[in-house]
This record gives structure tokens, sequence and C-alpha cells, in this order.
């Protein structure tokens, strides 16, 4: 894949149409409802700053908990947002996230911290501007990610960089290297690890540790799933091919 393919690939896809169309919608009310520049570069700037934070937190503790499964209710979205894409990381259909978990998430994020930054007079316009920052720096993201997971190989040092970090993550052990643009946050919670530190392959790397025992107790994602894969999923796709 080349880079003009990934980039026509990418704003294709509608969760990026619709991100950009949010982020479009967020500057207009900050254009009807400014706010000063500086609560306004305040605002962009704590947005940018908190985003990886919550971005980490979210990804360890809710996205690889070993809680969401254990809720009827919440299993088909625990699923959906990074079980499936565990499970065969490269597939497309869920390399996005979900609008529905992605889009309320972002807003709590920024929007609150907009608002205060803003003040009383103009909180309106630095919730918006914080919001369209978050938004933004979520198609960033998703960018980054179709790098680390398509087939696309980056000439960039940097960029080569967060796809091995990342592939680590799903290929090898997935509890750490939970940043996707950068890893600052895994060095300081220390969860950041390179392949030749850790002695042998996580087996619950690919199904989250969601195992088959686990399921006898838990059984609504596998009733979903229509099963449990362990394995690599290029092993499992030629094995289902025999």
């Amino acid at each position: 894949m080349t880079l003009p393919e990934l980039v026509s690939a990418y704003f294709q896809h509608y969760t990026i149409v619709a991100y950009l169309a949010v982020a479009l919608a967020s500057l207009v009310v900050f254009v009807l409802y400014p706010a000063p520049l500086l609560r306004a570069g305040g605002a962009v700037l704590a947005a940018v700053v908190i985003y990886p934070l919550v971005w980490h937190l979210l990804h360890q503790y809710v996205l690889h908990g070993q809680w969401p499964y254990k809720f009827k209710m919440l299993a088909s979205t625990w699923k959906r947002i990074h079980y499936d894409h565990h499970q065969d990381p490269n597939h497309l259909e869920v390399l996005f996230g979900a609008l529905h978990t992605t889009l309320p998430t972002i807003f709590i994020a920024t929007a609150p911290v907009g608002a205060l930054i803003g003040g009383k007079d103009f909180w309106l316009g630095g919730a918006a501007i914080a919001f369209a920052t978050g938004i933004i720096t979520t198609c960033y993201y998703e960018f980054m990610h179709c790098i680390q997971h398509l087939a696309f190989k980056p000439k960039w040092k940097w960029v080569q960089h967060m796809k091995q970090r990342h592939n680590e993550h799903h290929y090898f052990d997935e509890d750490g290297n939970f940043g996707i643009t950068n890893y600052t946050w895994d060095r300081v919670l220390g969860t950041y690890y390179v392949k030749k530190d850790r002695p042998k392959r996580s087996p619950t790397v690919f199904n989250l540790g969601y195992t088959e025992e686990v399921a006898v107790k838990y059984p609504w994602v596998k009733e979903l799933s229509g099963g449990i894969a362990s394995g690599h999923p290029r092993r499992r796709g030629m094995a289902e091919k025999k």
C-alpha cells in the first residue's frame, strides 16, 4: 500500500467523515461564541495535553479491563471496541473506534476542561474549541493507527518506532505499550517495553484474558463471537481454509 492509497482509504471511512463533520460543527460553535485568544489557546493546549493520558488510562483499565465482559449489558460493547480488534488486529472493519463510544468519551475528556478555562462568560466557546481539538487529535491517532495495522511500510524512523511498539502490544504482550502516537505515559506508568525485555509471548495476547475457562462463567462474548480464538489470526485463517 502506498501513502496516497492509505490516505484515500482513511478519508473514505465513515468514521473519519463523521469525526471531521463533528469537528467542523464544533468550530462553527466557536466562531459564533468565541473565547478570547488566551483562553482559547489554553483550552486547545489542555485538550492536547490531557488526551494522551486519558487514552492511556482508558486503554489499560477499560479496553483491557477484566471487568466489562462480566456484565451482560457491556459484553457486546467490549467485544466491539477492543476484543474484536485484538482477535484480528488488521481487520479494517473494527480498526476504527465505534462512534457511539468514542464521541461521548472525547466530549467528556475535553469539553468540561475547555468550559472551565473559558470561564463564566466564554464557557461555550472554550468547550467547543477543546472538543474540536479532541476530535482532530483523534483523527491523527486513527491515521497513525492505520499505519500501524495496514500494509504500509513507513519510511520515518519515529513512525517505525511507534508501529513496532504497537505491534508488540498486539502480537507479543498486550500488557504494555498502551500508547498510539507516543509512549510517554507508558514510560511514566511503567508499562513501556521492547520485545527483548520480556521473556515470552503472552498466551492471552489475542483474547485479552477472555479464555474458555472465563467464558464458562461469563459466556456472553463467546456467544456473540461464535467461540474464542487464541492463536495468531494468520494461522487461524489458514486453518479455516483447510
